[in-house]
């Protein structure tokens, strides 16, 4: 069937034909008649279950559901202006709805997450920050493998439903919130101008190694965005991008950047990753290390709707103790005072 796929589109006149496989015997045709990609609108009903975020349309019409219980930790690139900024947008504003702390580590001195601080449970502006951050991270890992392990010494006669190896197998009082790092331009954390900063950069590294090699049990995810990742980024690199499960692909400027993001993965979505056009910020091609890959596109947000979307759902801000002196202090907005003018009225003689 998915080799007929382009002979059934011919013959039905439409614009794609996608073929799904959902389960030995059931295959289903799903037929677009025009791009949806050209003007991306998202579905209506793409539900709102935890850590999952309908953030971007996908080209047969449904919704790309970024999934953290899934796909626990992401790789985004793109060039300058590919849309790779408005894909972190709907990101983090979509959790921003929901009981999860949110942390950023955004080393152009914070223009890209600085609007979301209200919302952000910690936040680190340059390398220095990022390095007093990171330990704090590992070490809220590794508490929570304490709470799962004393969990785990129990007695013989407990049932064995609540054995667990993760967060998500405690019981709701005693399980910690869901944490979500972000690092926007991910290659600010490996340069180094001088050798007195290796062993900084090689501790940071480290500890983003040991996030995303045992963050999904404790509750913690990785989404790592940047221009370009690869092994010439320095010692750990090439080791961190292999535990980056998801795949995310916008314009970039040379093949070899759309290699490093989709090579390992899907080869054959390698040349469609290097024909994304500049008129169209905001396309993408998906993939995972399932081999599967399709072409996305992000819908426009603006900055200020998503600053503001932050601030309303500020309150949702979870207590995570460790984090509090990461966060960044906002200031309220002015308060603007309202003068109703009255009409004069004649007085009476």
């Amino acid at each position: 069937m998915a080799a007929s796929s382009e002979r059934l589109r011919h013959a039905w006149g439409v614009h794609a034909v996608h073929v799904v496989s959902l389960e030995p015997g059931v295959v289903e045709l799903r037929l677009v008649g025009f791009d949806v990609l050209r003007k991306v609108k998202m579905p209506r009903r793409t539900g709102s279950d935890l850590l999952t975020v309908p953030v971007a349309l996908r080209e047969d019409a449904t919704a790309f559901v970024r999934d953290y219980r899934a796909v626990p930790h992401q790789l985004v690139l793109g060039a300058t202006l590919s849309g790779k900024s408005m894909f972190l947008r709907n990101l983090l504003t979509g959790l921003a709805t929901q009981p999860v702390a949110l942390v950023g580590i955004d080393c152009k001195r914070g223009v890209e997450l600085s609007p979301f601080a209200s919302r952000l449970s910690a936040l680190a502006t340059d390398p220095d920050e990022a390095a007093n951050l990171l330990p704090v991270l590992v070490k809220e890992m590794e508490d929570r493998y304490d709470l799962i392990k004393a969990r785990q010494g129990i007695a013989l006669s407990t049932p064995d439903e609540v054995i667990t190896s993760d967060v998500w197998g405690l019981p709701e009082g005693e399980r910690p919130h869901p944490i979500v790092v972000f690092v926007d331009e991910v290659a600010e954390l490996f340069l180094v101008a001088t050798k007195k900063d290796e062993e900084r950069r090689d501790e940071m590294v480290t500890q983003l190694n040991r996030l995303a090699q045992l963050g999904r049990a404790a509750g913690i995810y990785l989404e790592v965005c940047g221009q370009r990742f690869g092994a010439e980024l320095g010692k750990g690199a090439t080791m961190l991008r292999a535990q980056l499960t998801g795949r995310v692909c916008h314009r970039v400027n040379d093949e070899a950047s759309a290699k490093m993001a989709l090579g390992d993965i899907a080869p054959e979505a390698v040349g469609v990753a290097s024909t994304i056009a500049a008129e169209v910020p905001g396309l993408a091609v998906a993939g995972d290390t399932s081999g599967g890959w399709i072409r996305i596109r992000t819908p426009y947000l603006s900055l200020a709707d998503a600053a503001a979307t932050c601030r309303e759902t500020a309150e949702l801000l979870p207590d995570v103790p460790a984090l509090e002196p990461f966060r960044s202090h906002v200031p309220p907005p002015p308060v603007t005072l309202s003068v109703t003018l009255a009409k004069p009225r004649p007085a009476n003689g």
